[in-house]
């Protein structure tokens, strides 16, 4: 899975309804965690049968996507089967009662930075230079500023898209099923390399690198600055 980012430009209103969106995945995902608290012996697939309730129950949970409120349950079983991985290989030497009081029990967050919706909820543009998201918080088309060129890749190759807060702004990244392996043929040779101070390195054939003196080049450039 590859991960490429890009930085979202949009309207003060749009970056609001960005964070209602983080702010009702992180409720969902509280609220699969009481849940799996208050019912022993329930599995992943039943906290994303319970994303459906929060969604009759609660009118600002129907306004998320239906498969953004089965990732934010997804999140709340992550921390779940990792507490139960811990006690079957008995980390911290305690039981599962004393560790539930400890550091590696699940825990509600109090904080959200990010929203994952899976293959709806959004559009991209034909010039993959735009993302549009289509849930009920009507966040609406988003400017996507990076280097990263998404026409690389098929619409059905991006199997996630994260809404992600940060101190700087708002970014999106997608979530890119591709192959990447690299076949390389061994050359069944070997190699000797000096490090020193005239040179960055000399090989055991003789050849040399010049150092770049990459920390004289930043000084230059400070004092400048």
């Amino acid at each position: 899975m590859l991960v490429l980012e890009a930085k979202l430009k949009g309207k003060t209103e749009q970056y609001a309804l960005i964070d209602e969106a983080i702010r009702t995945a992180l409720f969902c995902r509280n609220k699969a965690l009481r849940y799996w608290m208050d019912n022993r012996g329930v599995d992943k697939y039943d906290l994303n049968k319970h994303m459906a309730v929060l969604a009759k129950e609660f009118e600002f949970a129907k306004q998320l996507n239906s498969q953004a409120r089965q990732s934010s349950a997804e999140r709340a079983w992550s921390g779940v089967a990792r507490f139960f991985d811990n006690c079957k290989k008995k980390k911290c030497g305690k039981t599962c009662a004393e560790r539930s009081r400890s550091k590696g029990y699940p825990k509600f967050k109090k904080r959200g930075h990010s929203v994952e919706y899976k293959t709806t909820g959004w559009k991209l543009s034909e010039d993959r230079k735009y993302l549009t998201l289509t849930d009920g918080f009507k966040i609406g088309r988003l400017k996507l500023v990076g280097s990263r060129d998404l026409n690389f890749y098929q619409i059905e190759q991006i199997k996630r898209v994260r809404l992600v807060r940060r101190a700087d702004g708002y970014y999106a990244q997608f979530c890119v099923d591709v192959d990447r392996r690299e076949e390389i043929e061994p050359s069944k040779t070997t190699i000797g390399l000096d490090v020193g101070l005239n040179h960055f390195y000399t090989d055991s054939n003789g050849q040399t690198v010049e150092n770049p003196r990459l920390l004289r080049k930043s000084e230059r450039q400070l004092k400048k600055l």
